[in-house]
This record gives C-alpha cells, structure tokens and sequence, in this order.
C-alpha cells in the first residue's frame, strides 16, 4: 500500500516573468516499510519536496495523498494532527526549542498529543538512547553540539508511532560513524512498517535505500532500483 502518494505536483513561486518553477510534474509513491532517498545538486527542488510532502507547503498544481486522504480536503488543524500524528519530520535547521532539555523537546509531539509526560518521557528517552544520547537528555539546545542537536531533531521525528517519515539531510552535521547510525534507525524504523523518504548527497548512505530518486531542475529524471543502488558503493550493512 502506497502511504505517500504525489500526483503530478508542480510548486512556483512568484508570478509572471519573475516566477521560479522549483518542482514540475512530480509523481512520486512511497509504500509501507519503503525507504526512499532523493538526490540531486543544489537547488534541484529536493526540500522543496519534502515540505509538500509533509503538508508544511501546498502545490501550485498536483495533489498529495497521505494514508489515502488528499491534504487538499483537509482543514488546517487537521494537517498539524496528521503531523503531529503521522508525520516525523528531521528539518536542516533542527527546529528545536530553546526552552526545552532534549528528552522535553524529544517528548513534545506525544504530549502535544495527549499523552501524559509520566508516558511520554520514557519513550522520548528510548530514542535519544538509541541514538546515544541518553546523557545529554537533560541539557538545553545551545548546551548541545551541532551534531548533538541534530541527532535530538532525529530522535523527535522517530518518537511515537509515526507512520511517514522525512528527513532533510540527516546526516548533515554528522560524522561517518553517527550518520550510519542514523541510517541504521530510519531503517529500523521502515522494517516497523514506517515510510520514509530521506534527502541526501551522501551515495554511501543513500545506499541504505530500496530506492533512489535523482532530482534535476525540478523534475524526476531517474529511479535507481535496489540493485542499482547497491552497485554505487560497496555498503557493508547488506548482508
């Protein structure tokens, strides 16, 4: 069952002689317990995408299906509970809140849900310890390297029962070893039944993918089969 679905999704920005047409004629589908990375220089509309995707953007033209129901039927309050809900979402920038420890900025999405902070908090903890993070739980954003700070966003996305998972560069601010890691519980994660759609330059990790995506100028210009991405590097977490 396809989880993501874009249809035929072009997004411009501005009008007339001055517009910039950032994704054109996107049709994309991402299935249960996929992993998909996209690839591309920069400026290919790779983020671009991802915030459609993740309803934190509409298209100019297209339709995103999530879970079978179009995001263009849906209130405003209904997409932030889709994303509070369904949506695990790793931006660049982190997103954290200042006034927040990791283990409360990794809690929030369950609480903001309902859940009590005496539940919410163990499985906020269990993630940040997966990601090796546990003695750090108590300490502030600006008290956490960059690196640091990076891995929390990831743990935040993961936590809960998340269905659709999005990740701008994970890696980013990581290095070889930590960024594996990384890979290791998105992968984790799509073994549980969890799409994901994960943006990279990294080839070594994209490798992790049942799929890669290459975006150029806005559009699609070629699907890598399993195969095929196995043949881009030599990865040593296939068995």
């Amino acid at each position: 069952m396809s989880l993501l679905e874009l249809r035929q999704v072009s997004k411009s920005y501005g009008e007339g002689e001055t517009a910039v047409l950032a994704l054109e004629d996107i049709n994309l589908s991402v299935d249960e317990g996929h992993l998909v990375a996209v690839m591309g220089p920069s400026g290919s509309g790779k983020s671009t995408l991802l915030t459609i995707a993740g309803s934190l953007e509409e298209p100019t033209i297209g339709e995103v299906v999530i879970e079978g129901a179009s995001l263009s039927r849906m209130s405003r309050n209904d997409k932030a509970r889709l994303r509070r809900r369904t949506i695990g979402y790793v931006f660049q920038d982190f997103n954290l809140l200042a006034g927040l420890t990791a283990l409360e900025n990794v809690s929030l999405p369950l609480e903001l849900d309902g859940l009590s902070a005496r539940r919410a908090r163990p499985a906020g903890m269990a993630v940040l310890e997966g990601l090796g993070l546990a003695d750090r739980a108590r300490h502030f954003p600006d008290q956490l390297s960059g690196g640091e700070r990076q891995r929390v966003s990831i743990a935040r996305a993961l936590v809960g029962e998340r269905h659709l998972l999005l990740a701008d560069e994970p890696s980013g601010a990581l290095d070889s070893t930590n960024g594996e890691a990384v890979m290791q519980l998105i992968a984790d994660a799509c073994r549980r039944g969890v799409a994901a759609v994960v943006v990279t330059h990294d080839a070594h990790l994209a490798s992790w993918a049942d799929r890669i995506v290459f975006l150029r100028d806005g559009r699609i210009v070629d699907h890598v089969a399993p195969e095929a991405a196995d043949a881009l590097v030599a990865p040593t977490h296939r068995s």
